[in-house]
Formats: C-alpha cells, structure tokens, sequence
C-alpha cells in the first residue's frame, strides 16, 4: 500500500476513536513535520556549535542541483544599493556569516560614512592594510575600490543589485520625503517629476537620493551631464570591479546566479522580504511588491518618462546589466533556472508556514509584540515587519527569527558578538573617528519636524528648521 493510502487508514481510525486520538496526532504530524523539513541538524556545514538554519525537504534534490566540487565563496562585498531589495539581500549575508562563524566588516555606526566615498578607517576594527582579516562586508557605502581593496581580501567576490530607476524614485521618495530638500519642496513626486530643475540643487545635503541615486551608490558622479561617452566609461566601470549586478525586479532569478557564483546551497538564498512598505500612508494594513500607489506617489506615463530622463545615468545603467543578466541566465539554461526558481519559492512557502504569523503577510511595526524585531521607520509609509508564530521550539524560532530581524538590530547584534563591550577597538592609527549621521527626521501628525535622529535614534537637531539644518550641513 501506497504512503499516502496508509495516512489516510490511519487518519480515518485516529478520527474514529475520538478526540484525544486526534490530539496525539497532531502532535505526531508536527512532530514529522518537523523532521521532515530538518529544522534541527545534527551538523551544520562548518561550525558545528553554531546556530542552524532553517532547511527545508532532505531529498537529493532539495538543494537544486549539485554544484559539484567547488567550495563556497566566503570572502564577499555587496555593494548595498538604495531601495533595490539590498535589506533583504544583506539579511541572507549576515545569516550566512553567523551560522558560520564569519567575520564582518562592520561600519562605526550603521553605513560608512555614507554619503562621503568610502574610506577604510570607517570598518570597526580596522588596523590598516590587510591587518585584520574580514570576511563580508555589506552596509551602506559610496563605492571607493581602493580604499575597499585595504579592507577585504584578494580574492573577493564583489556584488550588488539595481532596479528600474522609475520604481526606486518612487520608493526613494517614500522613504526620503523628510530628508532629500528636493523632495520637501513638493507635495507629490508627480510634481517633482514635471520639472525636477526647479526643486533640485546639488548643493543640499541629501539630495543626492532625489537624482541617479545608483549611479552616485557606484561612486560615480552623478551630477554630470549625460553622454553616450560618460556612460559606456561608468558601465565599463562597474563591469571591472563588480563579478555579478543582479535585478531587482527578477529577485528569485537573481538569487539563483548568485548561489551558483558563490557555490552556497539553495537555502542560503531563500528569504522573506524585508522593509516592505505601507500601500496607504495610513488606515489599512495594505503593503506593496507592485501595487498602486497613494496620492503623493501617483504619476501618469508622461511623468515615468520625465523621470527616467532626469534619472539617464541611472536608466542607461540598468538597461546595460538588465541585458548582461538575461544573458547570464541564457548560459545558464532558461529550463533549469524555472526549475531552480520553483524549488526556491517552494522552500519560501514552506517557510512562511513554519515561521510567520497572518499567513506571512508584514504587519505594521506597532502590531509586532516584540519591540527588537520592529522596523525602523521613516518618510511617507509605514515600513513593514513581520511576526513569528507562537509555539515554535528554540532552534526553529531562533532560525525564523534571523530571517526577520531587521537590519539595524541584525548590525547591533553582529557588533556585539564580534566586539563585546569591553574589548572595543581603537581606531586604525590611533584616529578619532566621527560616528557618521544619516538623518531622519520625525514629524508630528501636522506634517511638522520635532527633531531630527541618527539611525540609533540620538537626537541630532532640536527646534531648528529645516533650512537652518541645511544651511549647516552641505553636501562637499
């Protein structure tokens, strides 16, 4: 007889001898089920004290196929791009390194002393060249490959993601309202869009995120005027120094090539997606992947096309590695990227189920119980988290919790592992190092700034408006 015409003789018996039967087995089911999906190992593949991970059917072909005899890549930098999925691309990193014990390459505070080009006496325990060995590095940055090269080993393997310009324009204005000058001055980003010219002035600190926002992530100027020239010699650029640029709008796709690049299993790169936003700015608990957007975000097709041309340097980028990624997938087999991508959404449902509560649906941050796990929050929208089911037994909870945690405190807990409070590091060369600010403005229910906070919330700005905060702090 066949497994599923044994589960159900046994169920129907089980059904037919009353409730404490049908107790016992579900006890019974989650206890298999469990089993099944090998949410507890015996080993895990380097570290066997570590932490486990989360994995789902142990069948041969549980991990996509076989990656042969390489071994997985563990020297690795993210170029960690705005509003491109890069939070949810960072998580799987931070994963990777703590279920293996990997050392990070932290920044003093929560990005490296973004939006100035990157310098290597921003990494938390950086002692000069090559000193120190770090293994993953990922946080936010103004791309500066030398000042990188001093940090990271030889061999590296350098990474980072794009999205349509449109899109991350939209997002960027979501999430920056309150912080790029450009963005102030306008009630909705349709009307930015009609006539970016009269809003935008280079000068102003943060107004970078309001114009070719990739492009400057790269370390690329953007403020130049386009040119064909200009931008064949920034692609060339980024083709030099990065191995793989996914897209953002082909996420799964995306995670398939960079598994096989860095020869990790297929559960490394299975993950909820984080720092989803709110639909509406307030009242329902709606979030959005692609669904319209609220009033301030609205645009017609002639304001998408306004935009895509203030934003050429960023257009014209994506386009080129839009192209290199669907070429990338053509070597790589269109069959066995669908396979691939099926066996990874498959994974991710299994997961859902286990792990988050309202069928994995993110939640507002002020439904979550559990006040570490909410995420940060800033502009237009709510940010939204999610929340664990109740009931899962400490490995698995501890395994679904590192697939949710938001950024901020995944960095705080990284720092504290890595550097206990009493043994912080001094800066490389004896330097005092200025904690950079990103800042964030909070408002109140009159859309009027109260004060101003760094990442961690410190107060920044009191009573100040905001063209006196502007007025202090230029961009170069």
């Amino acid at each position: 007889m066949s497994f599923h015409g044994i589960w159900r003789m046994r169920w129907w018996g089980c059904y037919r001898m009353g409730p404490i039967w049908k107790a016992l087995l579900v006890f019974v089911v989650i206890a298999f089920a469990g089993q099944l999906l090998g949410v507890i190992f015996n080993k895990s593949w380097m570290q066997p004290e570590r932490p486990h991970s989360l994995y789902s059917l142990p069948s041969e072909n549980s991990q996509g196929e076989s990656l042969g005899s390489c071994q997985p890549n563990i020297h690795i930098m993210f170029l960690k791009t705005h509003k491109t999925a890069s939070s949810t691309v960072l998580n799987l990193l931070y994963r990777f390194g703590e279920e293996r014990g990997l050392k990070f390459a932290l920044p003093m505070g929560y990005q490296f002393g973004y939006p100035l080009p990157f310098i290597a006496q921003r990494v938390k325990g950086y002692r000069g060249p090559h000193v120190a060995e770090f293994d993953i590095m990922g946080n936010h940055m103004r791309f500066n490959k030398p000042e990188v090269e001093k940090v990271m080993p030889a061999d590296t393997f350098y990474f980072s993601i794009l999205r349509d310009p449109v899109a991350l324009a939209e997002s960027s204005y979501a999430y920056y309202k309150n912080v790029a000058p450009a963005f102030r001055r306008v009630k909705g980003l349709g009307e930015f869009a009609d006539n970016p010219y009269k809003y935008y002035d280079p000068r102003l600190r943060n107004n970078h995120y309001a114009h070719n926002l990739m492009w400057f992530d790269f370390g690329l100027d953007h403020t130049s005027n386009f040119s064909l020239a200009l931008i064949k010699r920034g692609v060339a650029a980024v083709r030099r120094n990065f191995k793989l640029i996914l897209i953002s709008e082909y996420f799964d796709q995306s995670m398939v090539l960079l598994r096989h690049a860095l020869c990790w299993p297929l559960d490394a790169v299975v993950s909820f997606s984080l720092n989803a936003r709110q639909q509406m700015p307030s009242g329902r608990s709606r979030w959005v992947g692609k669904a319209a957007a609220p009033a301030p975000l609205a645009l017609t097709d002639k304001q998408r096309l306004k935009l895509r041309e203030w934003n050429s340097l960023d257009w014209h980028l994506y386009q080129a590695f839009n192209l290199t990624f669907w070429q990338e997938v053509e070597r790589f087999g269109r069959s066995r990227m669908e396979s691939e991508v099926a066996l990874l959404r498959t994974k991710r449902e299994v997961l859902t189920r286990i792990c988050l509560r309202d069928g994995g649906r993110p939640i507002e941050a002020s439904r979550i119980r559990d006040k570490t796990i909410r995420p940060f929050q800033s502009g237009l929208v709510k940010i939204l988290g999610y929340e664990l089911q109740s009931g899962l037994d400490s490995a698995t909870w501890e395994a679904c919790l590192r697939m949710i945690r938001p950024e901020i405190q995944y960095k705080d807990l990284l720092d504290l592992r890595q550097f206990p409070r009493a043994q912080q590091p001094p800066a490389a060369g004896g330097l005092p190092v200025k904690r950079e600010s990103s800042i964030l403005r909070t408002e109140d229910h009159g859309g009027k700034m109260l004060m101003e906070k760094d990442w961690d919330g410190t107060i920044l700005f009191r009573n100040q408006t905001l063209e006196q905060v502007d007025s202090k702090v230029r961009l170069r």
